[in-house]
């Protein structure tokens, strides 16, 4: 149960201060321990740090699946931009799992950063897997000149460019972007008309 706590606190720290701002004293005393007794259950900060990060990557990949799996039935359209919204607007409600995870992908610490590219590079496969077998599963709506691999790689390179205004800009910035990425994006992909 410990072993939990420490996760969920240090995920929460790690979230709000970055690696260097989190302290293990604290993440102990939140859960109700000394710090020592961390060294029970991980070896290091390091340890720690990347189990936590691990998770994050776990969890959003369960959140992507759960909601693709969710909406499945609806059209392609309202899947893939309900999705972006939904998503960068997990962000913005501070959900500690995302945050965490986007600015640990993005500013990983330098001692950790050919494991966070491990994790991260875990997500993009992943990220694409699932995008290319919805895209396979609603081909018909692809212009003949779109294969699924190509939108799917589209559509992900637009995400990412969100994520990249959602930790620099603001949020009118990032609704601007949205709205007109997408027009553009399913304009070039879509065989029906209307973003």
């Amino acid at each position: 149960m410990t072993y939990e706590q420490l996760k969920k606190v240090a995920l929460t720290q790690f979230a709000l201060h970055g690696y260097e701002g989190a302290s293990l004293t604290q993440i102990a005393s939140e859960v109700g321990i000394k710090k020592q007794s961390i060294y029970t259950h991980f070896k290091s900060k390091d340890e720690l740090f990347i189990s936590t990060f691990n998770d994050a990557v776990d969890n959003e990949l369960l959140f992507v699946k759960k909601f693709i799996s969710k909406n499945k039935a609806k059209p392609l359209r309202e899947i893939l931009y309900n999705f972006l919204n939904e998503y960068l607007d997990s962000y913005n409600k501070e959900n500690s799992n995302t945050s965490f995870f986007l600015r640990t992908s993005f500013f990983p610490p330098i001692q950790l950063k050919d494991l966070i590219k491990n994790g991260t590079d875990k997500y993009v496969s992943e990220l694409e897997e699932i995008f290319k077998l919805l895209f396979e599963q609603k081909c018909g709506i692809l212009k003949p000149n779109v294969n699924e691999r190509t939108a799917t790689l589209a559509f992900l390179t637009i995400l990412d460019g969100l994520f990249v205004e959602l930790l620099y800009g603001n949020s009118e910035r990032l609704d601007i972007r949205l709205s007109e990425a997408w027009y553009v994006y399913w304009q070039g992909i879509s065989n029906e008309r209307g973003g």
